[in-house]
């Protein structure tokens, strides 16, 4: 267990640690990392096959000179522990309320990507006091084949369990993130400057899907197992119930199924929205133009 606000001057340069936590009495390790200086920030990656904390190296790097700035790994993906478990929502959501209550002494600000925004959005609507400000950049909380099949289908949980399987399972997962398929996702909805997908990145990318236990949590992510709202409606009810600032980063290269998403979530009442360069990956992609809307929004009293 780590505690990160327990200094009144927190560390400067980048420190990695480890939270041990348990989930159904199973001790799980989780990476994060710290940076820079001043009032705590917690950033999430966004879900995928590729899900790091690593896409918020960017935005770290310019908020680490007025803010101390923690990435996290979630469970079953980057350098955190990858057992193989029911990877599911409730799980997240009790991680997410654990990490905050473990390594925080007062109120967090939060910035969340994709589905991290669904889970961010439920901690703030259901722990009391526990997020002061939350910015929800390109959130989404539907997965990718349940947004192709419209909707959660009962055959979605059977290609779950498949891929969960020994010898079949790894065959299938391993279709799914050879080079050319990698770069074909990327292309098709995370980077709009597709001038960025460099072979270096892409190598990188790959590598994070090819870990031990890897495939568990990206399949459950991919059928929509971990989609932290089931419609709508749940997600705009949570997000009317906060009396603390929200801002929505939207990206303008959006699909347009996610970015219907993104509007109607900028809509409700006090929300603060802006659109900016970028798709579904715009953290990652575009993280000084991101840092220019947010900024002031983090730092206003």
């Amino acid at each position: 267990m780590s505690n990160l606000a327990s200094s009144k001057y927190p560390v400067v340069t980048a420190t990695a640690s480890e939270y041990q936590w348990y989930w159904q009495e199973q001790p799980l390790t989780i990476a994060h990392e710290t940076v820079g200086i001043g009032e705590p920030i917690l950033l999430l990656p966004s879900f995928s096959t590729v899900s790091s904390r690593t896409e918020m190296s960017g935005l770290a790097a310019q908020l680490k000179s007025q803010f101390q700035v923690t990435s996290i790994d979630f469970p079953g993906f980057g350098d955190s522990a990858r057992p193989r478990l029911d990877y599911a929502p409730s799980l997240y959501r009790q991680f997410l309320a654990d990490f905050v209550r473990d390594n925080y002494t007062s109120s967090v600000r939060i910035v969340a990507a994709g589905h991290a925004a669904g889970y961010a959005l439920n901690l703030a609507a259901t722990v009391p006091n526990i997020v002061s400000k939350l910015v929800l950049v390109a959130p989404t909380w539907r997965g990718p084949l349940p947004t192709m099949a419209r909707g959660q289908k009962p055959w979605l949980k059977g290609v779950r369990e498949l891929i969960r399987t020994p010898i079949m399972g790894q065959f299938l997962y391993q279709l799914t993130t050879t080079p050319s398929f990698l770069e074909f996702m990327y292309r098709r909805h995370v980077y709009s400057n597709t001038s960025k997908l460099t072979p270096d990145l892409l190598a990188r990318k790959r590598q994070l899907t090819q870990q031990p236990g890897a495939r568990y949590g990206a399949a459950a992510f991919v059928t929509g197992g971990l989609d932290p709202y089931l419609d709508r409606s749940a997600a705009i009810a949570h997000l009317e119930s906060l009396s603390i600032p929200v801002l929505v980063a939207i990206g303008e290269s959006s699909p347009p199924k996610s970015k219907a998403e993104m509007f109607a979530l900028s809509e409700v009442t006090n929300v603060i929205s802006h659109t900016l360069p970028g798709t579904l990956g715009l953290h990652e992609e575009y993280p000084a133009e991101l840092y220019t809307v947010i900024l002031p929004f983090l730092t206003s009293v």
